[in-house]
């Protein structure tokens, strides 16, 4: 499935700011599932100064530097993608979750990289609520991916979807005693109890399809930018990316944009200003079906 993608970040300042520098995970990652045919950032006002690279996850970043008084700031994603499907094995086909952990703890070849993920981060800690949330859908001897389709499927049962309930502030243990939130939070939940089981997982950046094919159910969070959760489930079947707040593996719906330990090190735009006051912020999503591109 080919997407246009636009998405728009809008800051108004109450007073100009003076100087601002930002920095920007808003570029889409190529991965073998999901080919970049053509991405740009239109900010406006033009910093004086635009820098591209990547961060240490290997997510494209764009650090912006404004050196003039402006009254407002917006940046807009134009982007056209493809994005197949990524593989998923039959669930039982997958290792025992055990086998799994001891092997992210173990390193060696092909373990060193996801043990990275194992570890407390500041917005996914492996808290002791989320372990014991966690552990009925992990019994001993199952299979992984079962025990992750399993604590997907009851995040989406036991937790509402209802925005303005949280905030970036909000904690996971927060969120598991009021039972409500949005994809960020489920997305945190999720891997504070995976990383509490000794699995190592990952907080995903993207976009799910606006509008669903005819039929078909409008998905949770399509309206702004969407996260959900990686795992690992050892060397043969790699990272296996699952959706909580929709209670799906991901598909061919879903825009991957970048990875990292929690919100905190993808978040769309970030930075430093000098002036401004007060200021409000609005942001606007559409991954749509492309029309005549290939």
């Amino acid at each position: 499935m080919i997407y246009h993608v636009n998405h728009r970040t809008a800051y108004a300042y109450a007073n100009d700011v003076d100087l601002g520098a930002h920095m920007l995970h808003l570029q889409p990652r190529s991965l073998p599932w999901q080919r970049i045919i053509s991405s740009q950032l239109q900010p406006d006002p033009a910093p004086a100064e635009i820098r591209h690279g990547t961060d240490c996850f290997g997510n494209a970043v764009a650090w912006m530097f404004l050196d003039t008084p402006h009254p407002s700031f917006v940046v807009t994603l134009d982007a056209i993608v493809d994005v197949t499907a990524p593989f998923v094995p039959e669930p039982q086909q997958t290792p025992a979750w055990r086998d799994v952990s001891d092997a992210a703890y173990a390193g060696g070849a092909g373990g060193f990289a996801p043990a990275e993920f194992l570890f407390d981060s500041p917005m996914a800690p492996a808290i002791a609520e989320a372990r014991d949330y966690a552990a009925p859908s992990f019994p001993p001897d199952r299979s992984v991916l079962e025990g992750l389709i399993d604590l997907n499927d009851r995040i989406g049962r036991d937790f509402k979807f209802r925005a303005g309930v949280t905030t970036v502030e909000t904690t996971v243990a927060q969120v598991l005693k009021q039972r409500a939130g949005v994809c960020q939070d489920f997305s945190h939940l999720m891997i504070a109890g995976l990383r509490a089981m000794g699995l190592p997982a990952r907080y995903v950046s993207g976009y799910i399809r606006t509008k669903p094919p005819p039929g078909q159910q409008r998905r949770r969070g399509s309206d702004q930018s969407h996260a959900w959760v990686a795992c690992w489930t050892g060397p043969e079947h790699g990272w296996i990316d699952i959706d909580p707040t929709n209670g799906i593996l991901i598909r061919d719906e879903h825009v991957v944009l970048g990875w990292g330990r929690d919100f905190s090190d993808v978040s769309p735009l970030c930075g430093v200003i000098l002036g401004g006051g007060k200021h409000q912020l609005s942001v606007s999503v559409d991954l749509e079906p492309a029309e005549g591109v290939r």
